[in-house]
């Protein structure tokens, strides 16, 4: 686990003004990392950090000269339109990059050293964002225990969790290529498919109607490892660059008609969506958290268990859904509230995951993408899908702002996901958003 050090301290500040903004997501103790451009503009993706409103251009800093060393080393690794091979230099290059930008946007930075970095900065209003890494594979996990719960019991309701789901992390091999940034202005259609309505004989073709968001967080491989070769719990956060925000798009009413008996497959194939900015761990360090289980469940076998593990192995990142209609629109209304929670309350951690994923010897890759499932807490105001608020769609959930009722995801419906960090003693930091917008079925 990363150790504290002043890039954390909740006095320091930077000399850019709009980074100690009250309630903002990027501080100088942030520093996420995001691949964007101006939009509309012809030029090059390219990697960049986030400080106040500002995006600062990693290829511009790096081709200055105001890094040496190793901290120069990986900004170059980010000037490119992916940061797959920043990624792969690990955590002693990220943490040396980090500490790098820290001393160039502090507060007392030198006035020719501002200068220089104020050319390299662009409103965070004007980017239009890529994905961070060329993404080779994608997993997605079904880790909180509160989700797979609610949702059993729609299904079986006297047995609703499976036996294996407090003896490992369960996951399915998701879609890379249907991986896109939920940003500003991104819209899917929804999916075509087949399902078997309630009480008919055959299936039938059509527009899905159950459409659904998931809560979730993902977080990106860096540095792989070799076919055959595991990587110890121990060991796990030295391959995870950060978090991210992640929507897993699901067609319910698909999903439960294909999934016997291997899982999803077109019911989650068809988008997900993630925010722009990765979140380093260094960044997540101080909101580490215990990982915890009730005394009468079973302990993780030896390979996913350790004292350190168990004493940090958690992240206290608080979440929020919300919806934005088209009436919330059209009366000047703020989206409504769906749901939130915390991903402390997961019940398996990224580090178990990442090592349940290889403990077979499966080989992971810099810029892998890994999906923690649906976040959902333990009270019904923390389910992080609509299946679950509105108990499999019977009891439709009220719109606060605006009066209207969801069962399921409507065309012209947005889904917001938001995501932070915060502590007495220590600076709030945050994710950005994670947005995305329902539009009509082509089929």
């Amino acid at each position: 686990m990363t150790a504290l050090d002043h890039t954390h301290a909740a006095s320091a500040r930077s000399w850019l003004v709009s980074a100690q903004e009250a309630g903002g997501d990027f501080p100088i103790q942030n520093l996420p990392l995001a691949v964007l451009r101006r939009r509309a503009s012809q030029s090059t993706m390219h990697g960049a950090t986030a400080i106040g409103d500002q995006a600062l251009n990693l290829a511009q800093l790096a081709a200055t000269g105001l890094l040496q060393g190793p901290a120069q080393a990986a900004c170059k690794a980010c000037a490119g339109p992916a940061l797959n091979e920043f990624m792969a230099l690990g955590p002693e290059a990220w943490r040396a990059l980090r500490h790098g930008l820290f001393a160039l946007l502090a507060e007392g930075a030198p006035a020719s050293v501002q200068a220089q970095v104020r050319e390299c900065l662009m409103p965070l209003g004007e980017a239009e964002y890529g994905l961070p890494a060329q993404i080779g594979d994608y997993t997605d996990f079904y880790t909180s225990i509160h989700h797979a719960v609610n949702v059993g019991r729609l299904i079986f309701p006297d047995k609703p969790l499976t036996d294996n789901f407090q003896w490992l992390p369960i996951a399915y091999h998701g879609r890379a290529s249907s991986l896109r940034v939920g940003q500003e202005g991104f819209g899917f259609h929804r999916p075509m498919g087949q399902a078997m309505p309630a009480g008919a004989k055959a299936p039938v073709y059509s527009a899905c109607a159950r459409l659904d968001f998931e809560l979730e967080m993902g977080f990106f491989i860096g540095p792989g490892n070799t076919l055959g070769e595991p990587i110890a719990l121990a060991q796990a956060e030295r391959h995870i660059l950060g978090m991210v925000l992640l929507n897993d798009w699901s067609a319910r009413d698909h999903q439960f008609w294909e999934m016997a008996p291997l899982g999803p497959f077109l019911g989650k194939n068809f988008c997900t969506t993630i925010s722009p900015w990765i979140v380093t761990m260094d960044a997540l360090a101080p909101y580490r958290v215990p990982f915890d289980r009730p005394a009468s469940d079973p302990r993780p076998l030896p390979y996913l268990d350790d004292a350190l593990h168990r004493a940090s192995g958690g992240v206290d990142v608080r979440l929020e859904a919300l919806l934005d209609t088209p009436a919330h629109r059209s009366q000047g209304q703020t989206p409504s509230r769906l749901a939130a929670t915390s991903f402390r309350h997961q019940y398996w951690t990224p580090a178990q995951m990442l090592a349940q994923h290889t403990v077979g010897g499966c080989n992971l890759q810099p810029g892998d993408l890994i999906g923690t499932g649906t976040v959902s807490g333990p009270t019904a105001h923390e389910a992080g899908a609509l299946v679950e608020l509105s108990l499999g769609g019977r009891q439709p959930v009220t719109l606060a702002n605006t009066g209207e009722q969801r069962a399921f995801l409507h065309d012209g419906d947005t889904v917001i996901l938001r995501g932070w960090c915060e502590k007495p003693g220590h600076a709030r930091i945050g994710f950005g958003e994670c947005r995305g917008t329902v539009l009509p079925a082509r089929g």
